[in-house]
């Protein structure tokens, strides 16, 4: 009888080591599902863009969802307009400075983005500068942009929307119902196809 319990406690040993192991190369050995924008689990990596002229920015889809901000800022004529004023089509905000030098390498492809874009979607830069205006339509006239309006925060009312979490710069996707789709923090080519495609996904 002895021999025989001792006979059961192995056999029971041996199949519970088997079965840990079992469970262990099924968790290390399997590909599991990778995190990404259709996952459908609310958790969502940055995804790391690359442009032609070597900048590097992220973007980041964990913001989805959530609404503009209702800041004001200033339009050309220094009266204050609001995100909220833009509604009814997609909206592609830029927050910068003139003092970012990637903000500004990236302004020549934003303003020829304003043009090709004009009849689907609204493309706003809002400028940071602490000084208003001024620095922003000398950058404006130097680099020959014409298709952007410039917007500007000296009160930093946007950055302070976002708890002054922003870098300089990022661009924001806004659906038409002003529910943001996508950020990328980071200056990127706004000519490059793969860039013009994220901008589908507000259609």
């Amino acid at each position: 009888m002895l021999l025989e319990f001792d006979m059961r406690f192995v056999i029971a040993l041996i199949l519970l080591v088997l079965a840990g192991c079992d469970k262990e190369s099924q968790a290390g050995g399997q590909a599991q599902p990778a995190l990404g924008a259709n996952s459908g689990t609310g958790v969502k990596d940055d995804i790391m863009l690359k442009s032609a002229n070597g900048s590097r920015a992220a973007l980041s889809y964990k913001n989805a969802g959530q609404k503009a901000p209702t800041a004001p800022f200033a339009d050309a004529n220094g009266q204050d307009v609001t995100l909220a004023d833009f509604a009814g089509k997609p909206l592609l905000l830029n927050i910068w400075a003139t003092w970012c030098a990637p903000c500004k390498a990236e302004m020549p492809t934003l303003d020829a983005l304003a043009k090709l874009e004009k009849d689907r979607m609204n493309v706003v830069v809002v400028s940071q500068d602490l000084e208003g205006s001024a620095p922003v339509l000398a950058f404006f006239k130097e680099t020959g942009v014409k298709n952007l309006v410039p917007y500007t925060d000296a009160d930093n009312a946007i950055l302070a929307a976002f708890n002054n979490a922003i870098a300089l710069p990022t661009t924001i996707l806004y659906d038409s119902e002003g529910k943001e789709v996508w950020r990328i923090v980071g200056g990127v080519e706004w000519n490059e196809a793969d860039k013009i495609k994220l901008l589908r996904a507000a259609d």
